[in-house]
């Protein structure tokens, strides 16, 4: 024990360090579970969308025009909560999508509270399913 002391004394730097990183390791695991598994990658998405999961875009329009999902309809994030009830089915699976799934992320745990217990958002979002080269179409959709 007395080694322990005489270490931590003699190099506060390090251990400060050492401290600081399990902390931040910490503090991510949480940020991780109070998500509380709300996120897919894209290839468990395309599996949703093969199963008729109903995709819901929450970007601006413009931004949605220029390019989305096939079959995606476009619902502003902060009247999602509100069109809900009345445009998409509770039984039927959902998946949210923004530009880099982070908007996405927070809305699902709301949909979920108001009985859609199928959303999920796609992780990394609509640069994510790009990255993986999937398709997107431009133009005006559904919604």
């Amino acid at each position: 024990m007395d080694q322990l002391l005489d270490f931590i004394l003699r190099h506060p730097l390090l251990v400060s360090a050492t401290f600081v990183a399990v902390a931040a390791l910490i503090a991510n695991e949480l940020r991780l579970r109070s998500q509380g598994g709300v996120t897919v990658p894209a290839h468990e998405a395309v599996r949703l969308i093969n199963q008729g999961a109903t995709v819901v875009d929450v970007r601006e329009a413009a931004r949605f025009d220029a390019g989305h999902i096939i079959d995606a309809i476009n619902v502003p994030a902060a009247e999602l909560a509100g069109q809900a009830a009345e445009r998409l089915k509770k039984k039927r699976a959902v998946l949210v999508v923004c530009d880099h799934g982070g908007s996405s992320a927070r809305l699902v745990p709301a949909l979920r509270k108001a009985g859609f217990e199928k959303a999920w958002s796609l992780a990394g979002g609509l640069a994510a399913w790009e990255r993986e080269r999937l398709p997107v179409v431009a133009g005006k959709g559904r919604g």
